[in-house]
C-alpha cells in the first residue's frame, strides 16, 4: 500500500497573477478552503498518510495552514464556537503527517520531485499530485487516485492519470500514446510513449496527462541523471519515459472530473461545482446563480 505522496508547491504561480502576488496560489480559496486542502484531502482519501510538500521560502502560509494554531483554537473554544474549532482541528487528520522540504531553486518539476528523495527513499513507491489541478470524485465509491494505487499494487507498473480532452486542445497538454487500445474509464493500459503539446494532426490520442502519478522509488536515480530538457528544466516526463522504456508505464483513465485552478476560468468552474453542492450554502448558492442568470 502506498502511504506517501509528494506535492510540489514551490512554483511562483504566474498563471494566477495578480492574485498570487502576495499569497501562494495553492492558498487561493475554493468556497471555504484553499485549493491545497482539497488536494491533501484527495490524497488522504486514497490512503496516503505522509504528505511531502516540496516548497519555497515564500510559501510559509501553506505550512502554517496545516500546522496547529494554538491561539486560534483556544479563542474558538473559549467563545464556544465548537463547529469552527472542529473544522480547524480537522484540516489534517491525526494519523496524517505533513512534511516540508525546500526546493532551493526553480529547476523544474522533475527537480522538485527529486527534492523529496531523502524523505521517500529509493525503495518505496509514492504518489505525486500537482496542486494546480483539482480531481473531483463526486459520486464515486473511491477516488481516481485510489484506483491508480490499486492498479500499481496489482501490476507493479507506474501509473499516469489521463483524461480525454477535445482534439482541438491537444496542443495544450502532454499527450500519451497507448500501446494498443485506449483504456476505458477506471482502467489502465500500457503506454508506447508520450508527446508534449503535439499539433492535432500529430497527436497519437486525445488522452492528456493531468497531474497525478504513482511512481516507484527507483525513479529517483533516473531523475538525478536526467539532463535539463524543455525550458532548460529537469522534466519529470523525461524520467518517466526512461522508466517506460525499461519497465513499462501504464495510463490510468480517470472517471471523475478535473478543474484547472491555475487559470481563472478553471477556478470559477471549480467554485461553481463545489459551491453548488456545499452542505451548508449549496442551496442558497444555486439560487444565487439562478437569480443572477435571470437578471442578465
Amino acid at each position: 500500500m502506498i502511504r506517501k505522496a509528494v506535492l510540489p508547491v514551490a512554483g511562483l504561480g504566474t498563471r494566477c497573477l495578480p492574485a498570487s502576488k502576495a499569497i501562494p496560489k495553492e492558498m487561493i480559496t475554493i468556497v471555504d478552503r484553499p485549493v491545497i486542502q482539497y488536494v491533501v484531502e484527495e490524497a488522504v482519501a486514497a490512503g496516503i498518510r505522509d504528505i511531502v510538500l516540496v516548497t519555497h521560502s515564500s510559501k510559509s502560509a501553506i505550512e502554517n495552514h496545516f500546522d496547529k494554531h494554538f491561539e486560534l483554537e483556544a479563542t474558538l473554544e473559549a467563545k464556544g464556537k465548537h463547529d469552527l474549532l472542529e473544522a480547524v482541528r480537522g484540516i489534517v487528520p491525526k494519523d496524517v503527517n505533513i512534511i516540508s522540504v525546500r526546493q532551493p531553486e526553480p529547476l523544474g518539476l522533475g527537480h522538485a520531485v527529486l527534492c523529496a528523495r531523502p524523505v521517500i527513499g529509493d525503495d518505496e513507491p509514492f504518489a505525486v499530485l500537482l496542486p494546480d489541478v483539482l480531481v473531483d470524485d463526486y459520486g464515486l465509491a473511491h477516488n481516481d487516485l485510489a484506483g491508480m494505487i490499486a492498479a500499481f499494487d496489482a501490476t507493479g507498473l507506474s501509473q499516469l492519470m489521463v483524461e480525454e480532452v477535445p482534439w482541438e486542445r491537444v496542443h495544450q497538454y502532454g499527450i500519451v500514446a497507448p500501446e494498443q487500445a485506449v483504456p476505458a474509464a477506471g482502467e489502465s493500459a500500457p503506454l508506447a510513449g508520450m508527446v508534449e503539446k503535439p499539433a492535432r494532426e500529430a497527436a497519437p490520442s486525445n488522452l492528456a496527462v493531468i497531474g497525478r502519478y504513482v511512481l516507484p522509488g527507483h525513479i529517483f536515480p533516473l531523475l538525478a541523471e536526467t539532463p535539463p530538457g524543455a525550458g532548460n528544466e529537469i522534466q519529470l516526463t523525461d524520467a518517466i519515459d526512461t522508466l517506460r522504456a525499461a519497465d513499462g508505464v501504464d495510463a490510468w483513465r480517470m472517471r471523475g472530473q478535473t478543474f484547472d485552478c491555475g487559470n481563472p476560468l478553471g477556478y470559477l468552474e471549480a467554485t461553481l461545482a463545489y459551491g453548488s453542492r456545499h452542505p451548508e450554502i449549496g442551496a442558497d448558492f444555486r439560487e444565487l446563480i439562478t437569480r443572477h442568470a435571470r437578471s442578465e
